[in-house]
């Protein structure tokens, strides 16, 4: 039933909680969880900014998602990571769209709350558009 199981990381604490849902999910239908974790603009620009080089900005990357990748990990699920770049909320919707999940696990909230508060939450636009199951974890 949920085989293939999409986990939207962002290393809030709301992620964390989702990455063991995504866990209990692939232990029970042995499944597989691909947790994701997106870069927009703003973030990218950032990292340009702040980093010394293009090895700094990726071990920047894969530290905010460390997390989630060491209880996945520790699980045993079979599991892969994948860094995306975009707006957060569409670019998901598309690549669930796209690659064929049959499940969506993701927090209800995130690391930009201001963001949240203004143009409405990533998990409210991936829960409306993707065409699976999404498992919102508050």
């Amino acid at each position: 039933m949920f085989r293939k199981i999409l986990l939207a990381a962002d290393g809030s604490e709301h992620s964390i909680r989702s990455t063991n849902y995504a866990i209990e999910l692939a232990e029970k239908f042995n499944g597989i969880v691909e947790a994701v974790y997106v870069v927009d603009g703003s973030t990218a620009k950032s990292d340009v900014l702040h980093a010394a080089t293009k090895f700094e900005i990726e071990l920047k990357r894969k530290e905010k998602i460390k997390v989630v990748k060491d209880l996945l990990e520790a699980s045993g699920v079979e599991y892969k990571t994948n860094i995306l770049h975009g707006e957060a909320g569409p670019t998901i919707v598309d690549y669930v769209n796209e690659n064929d999940f049959d499940c969506v696990v993701i927090g209800s909230r995130g690391l930009n709350n201001l963001q949240t508060f203004i143009l409405g939450s990533v998990s409210h636009k991936v829960a409306k558009r993707v065409d699976c199951p999404v498992l919102i974890v508050k």
